[in-house]
């Protein structure tokens, strides 16, 4: 069945990032060791609270503030811990190739509110240009590999789950995405994702 909709991971399938780079800067930024700043944010569930959307962007601001005893302008905090992407070529091109043959792209990502307003700006060109939807775990209230962002997806597809197929570089989230009925793969390479998107009728000149 060639898919309605192809479904794409941002976090090391259209972007890579580099939380450890994300550490450094919130570190310089307010003169303090890196790994109490990553033992903050990563070592506990902090990070995964705000990407869930258990707490506002303003909320983590001021328990990370009243975590460090300091209270760098938000503006700052967020491009220093924003600051960490980069595109992945190959699938961009791949995407753009994508939308130009009149595929439906759409977003699913784990992320929050800041790493969104960050890289949907337009610093990135694609995204979200080409994405008609974005779901996104911090609006779902869930995070992959949880069912009901999955679900969320499905919901806001108007087809058949088994009519979207998703591109998520972590297994688990494309074991997650199969049980709720989609048709998933893991991204490991560009070249294996033209074959995978061939696989289904979808030719690509690469």
């Amino acid at each position: 069945m060639t898919p309605r909709i192809l479904l794409f991971d941002v976090g090391n399938v259209l972007l890579y990032f580099d939380h450890r780079q994300a550490c450094r800067q919130v570190a310089a930024l307010v003169a303090m060791d890196e790994q109490r700043i990553w033992d903050l944010l990563f070592g506990s569930d902090f990070e995964l609270r705000y990407e869930r959307g258990e707490i506002s962007t303003d909320e983590f601001y001021e328990l990370f503030c009243d975590a460090i005893g300091k209270r760098p302008p938000i503006e700052e905090l967020a491009e220093a811990s924003s600051d960490i992407f980069r595109v992945n070529p190959a699938v961009h091109a791949i995407a753009s190739q994508l939308d130009m043959m009149g595929y439906r792209l759409r977003l699913l990502s784990n992320t929050s509110e800041m790493h969104w307003n960050y890289f949907s700006s337009g610093r990135y060109d694609i995204i979200p240009r080409i994405f008609d939807v974005a779901v996104l775990s911090f609006r779902v209230g869930a995070l992959k590999p949880d069912r009901r962002i999955f679900q969320a997806a499905v919901d806001l597809s108007g087809v058949a789950p088994e009519e979207i197929f998703f591109i998520d570089d972590i297994a688990g989230h494309v074991e997650g995405a199969s049980a709720a009925g989609i048709d998933a793969v893991q991204y490991t390479t560009p070249s294996a994702l033209v074959t995978d998107l061939r696989n289904r009728g979808i030719h690509i000149n690469f």
